[in-house]
C-alpha cells in the first residue's frame, strides 16, 4: 500500500486517473492538473475530498503548471493528453502541441525547479498506438510503428512515441526515476469519452442500434480498470520499474469488435441491433499485448475476465442511466 506520498498528477481528471486516485486517496495527499473537458472525478465523488486540491490549467500554460508544482511532491505522473480517435482525428495541431509540448513544459518546470532527480517516481502515459495497424503479442522491445503522414489518427502515436523518447532522455541525462506505461483497451465503470465498450452499454441499455464501423472483424485485447490500476501501483512500487517501459494489458480479454458488441446486447438483456456503417478513417485491425515484462518484472496479473468485467460495468452504468 502507498501510504504518505505528495502526487501531482496531469490530467487527473479523466477515467484511469480517477480510479486511480480513488484507490490511494485516503493515504495520500494528491493535486490533480486538469482543463477538465472530461470529469470523472465528479462521477465517483472524489471532487470534494479533503485530501485533493484540484487546479484547472492546461498544460501548454507553462506558468502556471509550474506556479501548480509543490517542492516537495514525491510522485508526478502525466496522463494530460488529446485522446480518443474522433478527437484526435478533429484536432491533429492540438493532439501534436498537447501531447509533445505539453509533456516538455511539465519536464522543463521540474527542471527548471531543480526537483527533477529529487521525485522518487515520475509515470508517464503512452500508448498501444504506438505498435501501429497490426500489433500481434507485441513486446515491448518491439518497434514501434510510424504510419504513414495523411492520416490525421496517427498524429495520436507520433506524439506519444515523441514523448516516450523525451522521458527515456531525462531519464539517462538527468537521473528521472521514470516509467512509461502503454494502456491496451482499459474499460469500466465510469468511463468517460469515446471506448468502444462505453457506448456499447449506453447503447444497449437504452435498446438502441449499436453502431459499427466496417465489418466488426477488428480484433482488441480489454483490460478491467482495476486490473490497470494494480498496474500502476506496481510501477510505483517497484524499483525494477525506474527506466523501463511496460505493455499493462490484458491478452484474455481479446475478442472482436463484432463479438464484443454481440456479447454486450446479450449481458445487458437488450432488444439493439447491430448496424455496420462504412468505416471512413485509418483504423487499428488487431491489438493484442505480451505482458510477459510485466509479470516478470512487476509481477503484474490481470485478474478480471472480460465477462465479468462487462457484467459490472454494464450494472454500474444501468444504476446511473436508470
Amino acid at each position: 500500500m502507498i501510504k504518505g506520498k505528495k502526487f501531482f498528477i496531469t490530467g487527473g481528471a479523466g477515467f484511469i486517473s480517477s480510479n486511480f486516485i480513488k484507490r490511494i486517496i485516503n493515504n495520500n495527499k494528491i493535486v490533480v492538473y486538469d482543463n477538465f473537458k472530461r470529469n470523472s472525478l465528479k462521477s465517483l465523488g472524489l471532487d470534494n475530498h479533503p485530501n485533493l486540491d484540484i487546479i484547472q490549467g492546461d498544460v501548454l500554460d507553462y506558468d502556471l503548471l509550474r506556479k501548480s508544482i509543490v517542492k516537495d511532491v514525491d510522485i508526478v505522473i502525466h496522463m494530460a493528453a488529446i485522446a480518443g480517435i474522433d478527437t484526435v482525428i478533429q484536432n491533429p495541431v492540438d493532439t501534436m502541441k498537447i501531447n509533445i509540448i505539453g509533456l516538455y513544459n511539465l519536464l522543463k518546470a521540474l527542471e527548471d525547479m531543480q526537483i527533477l532527480n529529487k521525485i522518487e517516481r515520475f509515470i508517464n502515459f503512452s500508448t498501444s498506438e504506438v505498435f501501429g495497424v497490426n500489433a500481434f503479442k507485441v513486446q515491448e522491445k518491439d518497434s514501434t510503428n510510424l504510419q504513414p503522414v495523411g492520416h490525421a489518427r496517427w498524429t495520436y502515436a507520433v506524439s506519444k512515441i515523441a514523448g516516450e523518447h523525451f522521458i527515456y532522455s531525462y531519464h539517462k541525462h538527468f537521473g528521472l526515476r521514470s516509467v512509461i506505461i502503454r494502456p491496451f483497451n482499459v474499460y469500466g465503470p465510469g468511463q468517460v469519452g469515446e471506448g468502444a465498450i462505453h457506448h456499447f452499454i449506453i447503447r444497449a441499455i437504452k435498446n438502441e442500434d449499436l453502431i459499427i464501423h466496417g465489418d466488426g472483424d477488428q480484433i482488441r485485447s480489454w483490460c478491467y480498470i482495476d486490473d490497470m490500476i494494480d498496474g500502476i501501483i506496481l510501477c510505483l512500487q517497484k524499483e525494477e520499474a525506474i527506466g523501463e517501459v511496460f505493455n499493462i494489458g490484458n491478452p484474455r480479454g481479446t475478442i472482436t469488435i463484432l463479438s464484443l458488441a454481440e456479447k454486450i446486447i446479450h449481458l445487458s438483456n437488450s432488444s439493439s441491433k447491430i448496424i455496420h456503417v462504412p468505416k471512413l478513417y485509418a483504423d487499428v485491425e488487431l491489438r493484442i499485448p505480451s505482458i510477459e515484462k510485466a509479470r516478470n518484472l512487476l509481477g503484474f496479473h490481470p485478474k478480471v475476465d472480460l465477462n465479468e468485467g462487462l457484467k459490472k460495468t454494464i450494472e454500474w452504468y444501468k444504476n446511473k442511466l436508470i
